[in-house]
């Protein structure tokens, strides 16, 4: 294998994948463990059915889109969103190995409002965290569409999930029409501190009650079996919301009373 050639076609939990093997952290679950986040694999089985529609933001290579595909079946859809250009790429080629016909693919970026930005280049060939690339970076790249949840007028969704890199806020400030009419629950990554509190905030504010959900990337129960803890303690994250009328505690979650609570505050 030759430096330039970075994608490598792994077998997985959900089929073949491929997968960047300078990733550090998507890219290296899906080739040393055939999984990405099993544990919040395991919230989406929960969480989505047949039938359901999903927004997700934020999609990557598809670890988690292919799972939901399968999730909702024919009868549901689900509508992914990756800014990235190459990272894109790989996402439609992992929906096309896993014939996911009922996911619609879209190269833009999710915010409160349509316009451009730019997102920072990233040479695939080159080791880096490219799930961590972030629209709010300052300097030079790629200038990419911004769209709004709102702006697809869904009737229907059952789930808004979001993985941007600190823009969760703004991907609900343009989903407010949304939140509203459909009340889809919501999965929302919040591992940055600075940004958590205007989070928390936004979310209770329209109506939700939320709930803390961490869960380690490193799965001993992987699918392929590999006992080496290349991830240590790294932890993924998020926050579940429910709308406030059809909330249910949820069993070893610890719900989120107010905009200063963190994930690791004493019970």
């Amino acid at each position: 294998m030759t430096e330039a050639q970075f994608n490598i076609l792994a077998n997985t939990r959900l089929g073949p994948m491929l997968a960047n093997r300078n990733d550090r952290y998507v890219g290296q679950s899906i080739l040393s463990y055939g999984e990405f986040s099993e544990g919040e694999a395991q919230m989406f089985r929960q969480l989505v059915g047949a039938g359901d529609v999903v927004v997700e933001a934020g999609s990557n290579i598809g670890a988690h889109t292919v799972l939901i595909s399968r999730l909702v079946g024919d009868g549901g859809a689900v509508i992914a969103y990756e800014p990235q250009r190459i990272v894109f790429q790989t996402l439609c080629a992992n929906l096309a190995l896993n014939q996911c016909v009922n996911v619609v693919a879209k190269q833009q970026g999710l915010g409160s409002m349509p316009g451009q930005m730019v997102l920072p280049n990233a040479d695939p060939r080159q080791v880096n965290n490219f799930g961590g690339l972030s629209l709010l970076s300052q300097g030079p790249g790629e200038r990419v569409d911004i769209t709004t949840i709102d702006q697809l007028a869904l009737q229907r969704c059952r789930l808004i999930k979001a993985d941007v890199e600190g823009m969760e806020a703004e991907v609900l400030g343009g989903a407010r029409q949304t939140l509203e009419r459909c009340r889809p629950l919501l999965y929302l990554e919040n591992d940055r501190a600075e940004k958590s509190a205007e989070l928390i905030s936004l979310v209770l504010g329209v109506g939700y009650r939320l709930w803390w959900h961490v869960t380690p990337l490193f799965n001993p129960d992987n699918f392929l079996k590999n006992p080496n803890n290349v991830f240590g303690g790294v932890v993924s994250i998020n926050l579940l919301g429910q709308p406030a009328e059809a909330a249910r505690p949820v069993a070893g979650l610890r719900e989120v009373l107010h905009a200063s609570d963190r994930w690791d505050m004493p019970t």
